[in-house]
């Protein structure tokens, strides 16, 4: 989701993808006080903050180079060129960390490795 409007208490956001893309939503801000509290302390903390998380998004040639934890992939449309699947399947630091989001009903996909041969020296 994008962001599109913050206020004091509330967040407009835009939906991206699925069933609900383009849809506005309103993210309140939630209150968390903790479970349990020490014996001396007479009053109860809380704090005020907004239920997201934030993420990064990067081309696969701005990736070079980087090392992240979680990685997402969308290979809905296949649109690589040369070298470019390792490039974004190695910068995880844990193969366990990699997500790939597929097309709908495809339980397994080949990429093409696209290869320009007029680069290529003879």
């Amino acid at each position: 989701m994008v962001v599109t409007w913050m206020l004091n208490r509330v967040l407009e956001a835009r939906l991206l993808g699925g069933e609900h893309d383009g849809e506005i939503a309103m993210i309140p801000q939630i209150t968390l006080t903790p479970s349990s509290r020490a014996a001396d302390v007479t009053f109860q903390f809380k704090h005020h903050q907004f239920p997201i998380r934030l993420a990064f998004a990067l081309s696969i040639n701005k990736s070079q180079g980087q090392l992240v934890t979680y990685i997402g992939l969308d290979a809905q449309v296949p649109v690589f060129a040369h070298g470019q699947l390792y490039v974004a399947l190695s910068q995880a630091k844990l193969s366990q960390n990699i997500k790939i989001l597929l097309p709908e009903n495809v339980l397994e996909l080949i990429m093409p490795n696209v290869v320009y041969k007029e680069v290529l020296l003879n």
